[in-house]
């Protein structure tokens, strides 16, 4: 769940930054990729460090 959230805010946040940047629709597309991996990992990263935790 925490990974679908960060892929989701991740592609809204790449975007936006893109396009406030007046990126053409390319640098949008790959700004969301690459926001979207990052936020997606991180996510990964936090489930794993939660799940860890919980089994302690």
């Amino acid at each position: 769940m925490i990974v679908l959230l960060g892929a989701i805010l991740g592609v809204v946040t790449g975007a936006t930054i893109a396009w406030r940047r007046k990126g053409r629709l390319a640098d949008i597309l790959q700004y969301a990729f690459v926001y979207f991996l990052i936020f997606s990992l991180a996510g990964l990263f936090v489930t794993l460090l939660i799940h860890r935790a919980a089994a302690v």
